[in-house]
This record gives structure tokens, sequence and C-alpha cells, in this order.
């Protein structure tokens, strides 16, 4: 019997109404004019590809943390742990991540382990990259447990126009890392907080790849010929 692959794996269900959407409007606009319906062509094949789901080869060592997001790397700095997951003051190494829109939007998990809080967040809707995204904009906070006991926290953090954010965890359960676990619409940020005394693998101005490029190794601060996975 013929195999069909699973259109969730290639385009993110979150998509497929955006989809439908602006190939409608296509084949509006081409009925008045042939330039406006290559225009809407154009933008129907944009919106797909932003909803694009590709698989990735995730790093299978337990000690690595991977970027959560496809991106460029704006800010390694200390900063205090999102309020509201009650974590006290103690500052944390975040590193984050910029996606705008021609990036890959789905959003994977940094390390695995045990989701021991989550937190929905309203907020503005400053630029992404700006640094006080990470305090003004709605995002939505997830705390992970490793199974050494080490505190993850990562943070999808909507954008300038992103008006939608999707998280599909639930407290408590044990996550794997590169594992999908949601999505931003359109244009976001990714923010991982690490120990302090983490030593970061990565540097400003770098492109990350979802899923695969290591952020840190809580085992040492050299990477040796890690083993990959698909995810």
């Amino acid at each position: 019997m013929k195999q069909f692959t699973d259109i969730s794996k290639i385009i993110h269900r979150e998509g497929y109404i955006f989809i439908v959407i602006f190939a409608a409007t296509t084949f509006l606009l081409a009925s008045f004019s042939s330039t406006l319906g290559w225009i809407g062509f154009i933008a129907t094949a944009w919106c797909a590809y932003f909803f694009r789901n590709p698989d990735r080869y995730t790093p299978t060592d337990e000690n690595l943390v991977v970027s959560p997001g496809d991106g460029v790397v704006t800010s390694i700095m200390e900063a205090s742990p999102p309020a509201e997951l009650a974590l006290g003051d103690e500052e944390m190494l975040r590193i984050s991540v910029f996606l705008n829109v021609f990036d890959v939007h789905v959003n994977r998990i940094p390390v695995g382990g045990k989701v021991t809080a989550l937190h929905y967040h309203p907020g503005k809707f400053f630029n992404a990259s700006l640094d006080k995204a990470s305090i003004h904009n709605e995002r939505q906070s997830v705390l992970i447990e490793t199974k050494e006991g080490i505190k993850v926290i990562c943070v999808q953090i909507a954008g300038l126009i992103a008006r939608r954010i999707v998280c599909d965890l639930e407290e408590g359960e044990e996550v794997k890392t590169g594992q999908r676990y949601g999505i931003i619409r359109f244009g976001s940020r990714m923010d991982v907080y690490l120990p302090r005394k983490t030593v970061p693998l990565v540097c400003v101005g770098q492109r990350a790849i979802g899923g695969e490029t290591i952020f840190a190794n809580f085992k040492s601060s050299k990477v040796a010929a890690p083993k990959f996975e698909m995810r």
C-alpha cells in the first residue's frame, strides 16, 4: 500500500486556515487582474513557507541544551527569570533568539526533563528584538527540570506583529530535547534561561537552528562529537 506523508510534518496545523484564506483571496484577486493574482500567489506561497514544520537532527546527549527556535542570537546576558514563575530575583544566564518572518516558527524543547510549571503572561507587542520585550511583551513561560534537578526556562515571546502564542505542553509532562511543542505567529523571540555559571557555546550575531544548534553543555564547556536523532 502506498504511504502518504502526514501533512502536519510539512506544514504546522496552525497554518492551515491562513493558507486557505490566502489561496481563496488569490483566486478572487486573479478574477480582477492577473497582476493581483500573481501578488496573491506569492503571498500564499510565503504563508505556506512561514508555517513549514521541518524535521531536525537533535543531539541525544541529555547534558546538551539546544536552541528552541530558528533565528539570530541577539543577546547573551544575566537576567532575573520571569517574575510569574516565582523563582526569585537571582539572575540566570539568558540567551535570546530573534525569529523574523522568514524563519521557521515551530518551537522546540531546549533540554529534556519534566515540565514543572507553565505560565501565560498577557502583555504588549513591542519589537521582539528589543531587550524590553522579555519583560513587557505577551509571553508563555515553561519551566523544565532535568533528571539532575537543573532548572531551565524557555519563554515564547510575541513580537510586533505576532498575535498568537501556541504551547501544547501540560504541567507534569515529560519532554525530550528537540521535541516540537508550539509556534508563534508572526515574527517573535525565544528566551532560554540557564543556571548563571553555564558556559554559552554560541555568540551574539550567530544564526541558530531550532533543535540542532547547541547552546550549552551542563557537563563541560566543550562538546565532543554528540550523537544525533531526527525529530
